[in-house]
């Protein structure tokens, strides 16, 4: 594993994926594991892309024990996965960090949650570094190329052998992607143009329409009504919140740390996650500091649970999972991973195989 101090180099490229420091911020564990606490024992399984690895991996969150793990191409990153969570679909990106050069993947890797194994592999032709991942309530697939800076979308990702629409996002090098539940609208950030693209997927008339969204805008989340968009810009740095209908900069709240990772969450919450500080941070939707809860390593995203008040944390640097809790803001459990956790899907209950 490199060293911080290189990784931080890499990550401030681009690569990875406001801290506050206050006073009774939580902290991460420190040297043994500590158990669950009994609100988060739920049996759960976390389907985990190890990018650093090649591979996808099945934790018990409970145990923190590895169940099965899968060999995959060098370099997968996000991953997401269809409603009923039997199956993910995996972006073969190819390299390691946004900043590196190299042509990268061109594929989606298709697993099949239930029985663990990668069931099939979705060229994208030359369309290459595939990252940004989203489906809609149709069960469609958006998948985005940095590459090319274009938006795929696969109508049936499980039989589709080419994408059913291929379009222009109006950006440059197009990295995150959020997409309304009806799949009418996809918004992807731009970490070269420094932009939010809106693309209408079925409006061919309708040109990608870009805006300005500070310096080297990448995580983005939509609000529960869809009629906001939050994006973090990394170098500005600060937390941008956008109006959908007209893409009009609402407010731009300052974040003193790298905001790569910004989720809108249960009970007006916006959780941010701050690799240069070590930190999550929450937030209420007004901006009012809640807490910033200290990790061990850089928290590279977070898989919120739909039930309970909990997220896991991936790290890189300690190649760990970390669970926070949301209410006391606090770590309450950790278990060691393969290097580089980035994108998962949690499935709640486990699952037969």
């Amino acid at each position: 594993m490199v060293n911080r101090r290189s990784m931080l180099k890499l990550v401030a490229a681009g690569g990875v994926a406001g801290g506050l420091g206050l006073a009774g911020a939580g902290s991460a564990l420190a040297g043994a594991r500590r158990p669950r606490s009994s609100a988060a024992n739920t049996g759960d399984i976390l389907a985990l892309v190890e990018k650093g690895s090649h591979q996808l991996s099945f934790f018990d969150t409970t145990s923190g024990e590895r169940q099965t793990t899968i060999g995959l191409p060098d370099y997968p990153h996000e991953m997401v996965s269809d409603r009923r969570k039997r199956y993910a679909f995996i972006g073969h990106y190819g390299v390691r960090m946004s900043g590196d050069e190299g042509q990268g993947g061109n594929s989606v890797l298709v697993v099949d949650l239930e029985r663990r194994r990668l069931v099939r592999t979705i060229s994208t032709g030359s369309h290459n570094r595939i990252h940004g991942l989203a489906v809609d309530r149709h069960d469609r697939l958006f998948v985005l190329s940095e590459g090319t800076n274009t938006l795929l979308v696969f109508n049936d990702p499980l039989t589709d052998t080419s994408p059913s629409a291929v379009l222009p996002t109006g950006g440059r090098k197009t990295h995150m992607v959020a997409v309304t539940r009806d799949g009418e609208r996809a918004y992807a950030t731009g970490l070269e143009s420094n932009s939010v693209s809106v693309v209408r997927p079925w409006t061919a008339s309708v040109e990608p329409r870009v805006v300005g969204a500070g310096a080297l805008p990448e995580g983005c989340s939509l609000s529960e009504d869809e009629r906001t968009l939050y994006v973090g810009a990394r170098r500005t740095p600060a937390v941008l919140e956008f109006d959908t209908a007209s893409m009009r900069l609402r407010r731009s709240f300052p974040i003193d740390g790298d905001p790569l990772r910004v989720y809108a969450i249960r009970k007006n919450r916006l959780l941010v996650t701050d690799i240069q500080n070590n930190q999550v941070h929450l937030y209420t939707r007004d901006f009012q500091h809640i807490a910033s809860i200290t990790m061990r390593g850089i928290p590279a995203s977070a898989i919120l649970h739909p039930d309970e008040d909990i997220a896991l944390i991936p790290q890189f640097e300690t190649s760990t999972v970390s669970t926070i809790d949301l209410t006391t803001h606090t770590v309450v459990s950790e278990f060691d991973c393969g290097t580089e956790p980035d994108g998962s899907v949690l499935l709640v209950g486990g699952t037969h195989h």
